[in-house]
């Protein structure tokens, strides 16, 4: 029986991995036992990263939105209170749009809200 050897998909399972560190400083892209350590890190970290762009965005949202309501004399969650009373839905991706894009129509949903906010 003929002994199979396993270099060519020992060689592949390395390339694969020095490939995946390729442009990582000193040994980290040269030496295996670093590269590889490297790259588990750096797949931990962008799937980290990943979950939290999600938060990232949300608080920059709400920083634009807030920014935006108190140059009309609201605080920001004044404004989404009013807007929750108004059972105005629309999420706060789109409301950052329109304090950048379109302060009219914004200045619009600031009004309504001064109007449904009780007391």
């Amino acid at each position: 029986m003929v002994r199979i050897k396993s270099s060519v998909s020992s060689r592949k399972s390395r390339k694969k991995v020095l490939k995946k560190a390729k442009g990582y400083t000193g040994a980290r892209s040269k030496r295996l036992r670093a590269a590889k350590e490297q790259v588990m890190h750096a797949g931990a970290d962008s799937f980290t990263h990943r979950k939290d762009k999600k938060s990232d965005f949300r608080k920059l949202w709400i920083s634009r939105i807030n920014a935006a309501t108190r140059s009309h004399g609201l605080s920001y969650s004044k404004f989404i209170y009013g807007l929750s009373n108004a059972e105005i839905k629309i999420d706060r991706k789109i409301l950052a749009d329109l304090a950048i894009n379109d302060p009219k129509g914004f200045k619009k949903l600031v009004d309504l809200a001064k109007k449904n906010i009780n007391g």
